[in-house]
């Protein structure tokens, strides 16, 4: 059974940074490609950035520049490392694998930026 499951989640005041990790279990996480997604209140879900099984990013316009997103393949973990965080970064944020043409969601965490 595949589980992803996120944390790191909270409120932040604007400027401020936050670090999300997203644990996985029953998945060759190592040759999966990993994402995040997010999607704020009334809005779409969208990509925030995303990493390949060989280490190779790409991160959507608005977040460039503040996210980071990496992984650790000994703890099946993948992190976004987020920082200057603005309101409209509010969202929840989900942590997505994709592998062989099925892809795996978590349940997401709560992203809130406000002062």
């Amino acid at each position: 059974q595949v589980q992803l499951v996120e944390s790191g989640g909270g409120l932040v005041q604007p400027g401020g940074s936050l670090r999300l990790s997203c644990t996985t279990s029953g998945i060759i996480f190592s040759s999966s490609a990993m994402g995040w997604y997010r999607q704020a209140p009334g809005k779409q879900r969208e990509l925030v950035a995303s990493i390949f099984s060989g280490g190779s990013t790409n991160y959507a316009d608005s977040v460039k520049g503040r996210f980071s997103i990496s992984r650790d393949n000994a703890k099946k973990t993948v992190y976004l490392q987020m920082n200057s965080l603005k309101p409209e970064d509010t969202a929840v944020y989900y942590c997505n694998a994709y592998k062989n043409g099925i892809m795996y969601w978590g349940k997401g965490t709560l992203v809130t930026v406000s002062s």
